[in-house]
């Protein structure tokens, strides 16, 4: 992938006074990390936009900043938006280096289609929708992409220990047993199922009484 890159510029205007800024197509932004100075900083709108749909949680972003002659290599720790209009409020920076390694949750992403989903009563449910590793920065997976075409029958699951990682990438707490993604049985089918059961044991004849002799 190439370099992501993103100019920015130190911020004075702080406080309820940011709002002067949006108005202007300008976000505020944070830069903070391990042994670093945190700095209050500000991004063209439009581009840190485009930084962001480029980068996502995981992509490395060179940003430069109008008083640095060397870029700093960060990952998007949190983006604020506004709930109501969806508009871009903040976003906080993560500077990172790159002889350290770091711990990030990565997402999980579903590929390909469950054969077991062609039965009306199966349902996809997904228990992870991201997973925490540790690794050097250059090493951070884009995603997780979980391929469901082994998913054939209901119950059948794909867990963390089926899961392939990169060289130098390790899960940081998963239990290798989790469960990622599992095919099961829509709620209304099994109530269908058990009361059928139920119904045909009442319907069974009682078992005859051994007659005392």
């Amino acid at each position: 992938m190439d370099k992501i890159e993103l100019e920015a510029a130190h911020r004075e205007t702080l406080g309820k006074k940011v709002k002067q800024l949006r108005r202007r197509e300008i976000t505020p932004a944070h830069l903070f990390g391990h042994d670093v100075a945190s700095l209050a900083l500000q991004c063209q709108t439009a581009e840190i936009k485009r930084a962001l749909t480029q980068a996502g949680r995981t992509g490395l972003i060179n940003l430069k900043l109008d008083t640095a002659k060397k870029p700093r290599s960060v990952l998007i720790r949190e983006i604020q938006k506004n709930p109501c209009t969806g508009e871009l409020l903040h976003v906080d920076f993560y500077e990172v280096k790159t002889t350290e390694k770091i711990k990030v949750d990565v997402p999980v992403v579903l590929v390909g289609e469950a054969p077991a989903l062609k039965l009306k009563d199966n349902i996809l449910i997904q228990e992870l929708d991201s997973l925490s590793v540790e690794c050097f920065p250059d090493k951070i997976p884009t995603s997780f992409k979980i391929d469901l075409s082994s998913l054939a029958e209901a119950e059948q699951a794909i867990r963390v220990k089926d899961l392939t990682l990169a060289e130098g990438v390790a899960f940081t707490h998963e239990d290798p047993e989790l469960i990622v993604v599992k095919i099961s049985v829509a709620a209304a089918a099994r109530v269908e199922e058990e009361e059928v059961v139920a119904e045909a044991l009442e319907a069974a004849p009682a078992p005859e009484e051994t007659a005392e002799e």
